[in-house]
């Protein structure tokens, strides 16, 4: 009698689990999707900086000169491109999201600096604390082994921006 009323005991359990599985299922995937997802860090528009030094931006050596970065529209916000001002010289990076430590004051490209090399690090737009890190290349890592880093700043701005 007691392993009847036991064995009746456990398929209520088991009858109640089972209905109970679904909807919270259905629960986990509503809050899930109504969760605030942290954004991707995005630079609006094209930024424009002159750079007065050489510098490495993934696998490419590019000269001091003046330079627009944009991101890729297709790239998922993951990829970015920087060229020279007179078209002539491009490089294609990739990016991942960067919270800065405060909220910039301005526009700027980071570099670190090893020795007399610099690689382009993180971008930055004025206003706002999420930005872009560039992912360190196979130069930039084995330079950061061999010296300690340097930071330098470079001022950017949005040039269709301009006059407004």
């Amino acid at each position: 009698m007691i392993i009847e009323y036991l064995k009746k005991v456990r398929a209520s359990e088991t009858r109640t689990g089972k209905r109970m599985l679904l909807p919270l299922f259905f629960s986990l995937i509503v809050a899930a999707s109504i969760w605030p997802a942290k954004a991707q860090a995005q630079i609006i528009g094209n930024l424009e900086a002159n750079v007065p030094f050489q510098f490495h931006v993934g696998n490419n050596t590019l000269p001091a000169g003046r330079y627009i970065i944009h991101q890729l529209e297709a790239s998922d916000l993951t990829i970015m491109e920087i060229s020279s001002a007179d078209g002539k010289l491009s490089a294609l990076f990739s990016v991942e999201s960067e919270e800065a430590k405060s909220t910039p004051e301005k526009t700027e490209l980071i570099f670190n600096k090893y020795g007399d090399r610099y690689f382009l690090s993180k971008l930055f737009d004025e206003g706002n604390p999420d930005g872009n890190k560039l992912v360190a290349s196979r130069d930039e890592k084995q330079a950061s082994k061999e010296v300690g880093a340097e930071v330098a700043h470079i001022a950017a701005g949005h040039p269709q921006l301009r006059g407004k």
